[in-house]
């Protein structure tokens, strides 16, 4: 086995494909979000800005936040010093699952180091729990949703994207005695459309089935207190497990299930992904315990994100974009070619300052490689403007065509 060629080979065919992936060396700035430095390949600097970020409403930044932190960091040092199991439970750890928890009204609330992790923990150890557990999955869940549900050695049935109907009828087809698990999601980050929350409550009454939901891309977005789609629809007490992420609108690190007592105890203590793990720095859990806090009760900032998220889209539309607009915050434009994706966004960081990256398959299918922009309550007119300017003048450069694909 000649192991360096097939290495050459696996990065040669992404290559190939437009599809390989470069890494940007950024420095945001506290102070200055959206913008950032960009130190270049050749050891120069420029400055950018950063349109495909995850810090949705900028709490990176929040001085509430960053307090948090440095308090937590004077008293309790750097790492956790352990697993939650052994010396790495603290009083800052509690503090912000109790906090999560009263987010979601759930009786609990379980951190992990990521969203990813307790995605994929939880789901792959759900089997454990209840023996012969068919698991119902969304096609275009996350990927940490199917790898749990892959490696979790259960049954699982596959329906199609947001297909109600079509979840029905797998529903039919399986022993009403089995226990059963519906796997979906609040906002779906690619395409940023709604899952049907209340159609698929309605199927897990109807069916005795268990509901999962991410809201990886709603926490701290929607809701009177942040607490995702299905706070703002009134439907988290029919949810029997919320996952969400601290990285996001909450600007920190790490992730979470929300649920009963009992069904988080279980997860706590047989999923190897939670037990195995050293847990996430106090200074974090401390940032992070404030920024959901902070966001229980800032209505405003939300607002002024779907503001921008607006805005943004009436302006690509008005220029005859193809931009897909299901009424979230996410705001793709679609390009259809990878090649075509990375000059585009190659030529907007390098001309114009402007940074997002490209979206190709694996993330998304062939054939719907995107730009996906995340505008914020910190991205204002004059950074739209520029935007606006630049993408127009490149699409056109470019060649591409304009035809409006509103969702």
């Amino acid at each position: 086995m000649d192991y360096i060629a097939n290495l050459d080979k696996a990065l040669n065919d992404l290559h190939d494909e437009g599809r390989y992936r470069t890494f940007i060396d950024i420095v945001r700035h506290k102070g200055t979000f959206p913008h950032a430095t960009w130190h270049r390949p050749d050891g120069t600097e420029q400055d950018v800005t950063v349109w495909c970020g995850n810090d949705y409403l900028g709490m990176g930044q929040h001085p509430v936040v960053l307090a948090a932190m440095h308090e937590a960091l004077d008293e309790a040092g750097a790492g956790s010093g352990g697993t939650r199991n052994i010396s790495g439970t603290t009083v800052y750890h509690k503090q912000l699952e109790a906090e999560l928890a009263d987010l979601h009204r759930k009786e609990a609330a379980l951190v992990f180091t990521s969203a990813y992790i307790a995605n994929d923990a939880t789901l792959s150890t759900l089997p454990k729990l209840f023996p012969g557990l068919i698991i119902y999955t969304d096609a275009l869940n996350h990927a940490s949703m199917i790898e749990g549900i892959r490696r979790n050695g259960g049954a699982k049935r596959i329906f199609r994207h947001n297909d109600v109907a079509h979840l029905r009828e797998l529903l039919e087809k399986d022993d009403p005695a089995a226990p059963k698990l519906i796997a979906f999601e609040s906002v779906y980050s690619m395409d940023g459309d709604f899952g049907p929350i209340e159609a698929i409550c309605d199927l897990a009454d109807e069916f005795n089935a268990l509901t999962y939901i991410d809201e990886v891309h709603a926490v701290g977005m929607y809701g009177a207190r942040g607490g995702g789609v299905s706070e703002r629809d009134g439907l988290a007490h029919r949810i029997d497990i919320i996952n969400g992420t601290l990285a996001k609108a909450y600007g920190v690190m790490g992730g979470y299930i929300a649920a009963s007592e009992k069904m988080v105890d279980a997860i706590r203590s047989y999923a190897p992904g939670f037990i195995f793990t050293t847990s996430i720095p106090p200074a974090v859990a401390a940032g992070a315990a404030a920024s959901v806090r902070h966001l229980k009760t800032d209505q405003a900032l939300r607002e002024r994100h779907q503001t921008q998220a607006s805005i943004l889209k009436m302006r690509l539309k008005g220029m005859g974009l193809p931009i897909i607009d299901h009424g979230s915050h996410i705001v793709p434009v679609i390009v259809g070619n990878p090649v075509h994706t990375k000059i585009l966004s190659d030529m907007l960081l390098e001309r114009h300052g402007i940074y997002v990256q490209p979206i190709n398959y694996p993330t998304v299918p062939r054939g719907t490689e995107r730009l996906r922009f995340t505008p914020s309550p910190v991205h204002g007119p004059k950074e739209i403007d520029k935007l606006i300017r630049a993408m127009d003048e490149l699409w056109s450069h470019c060649a591409l065509n304009r035809a409006d694909m509103a969702g």
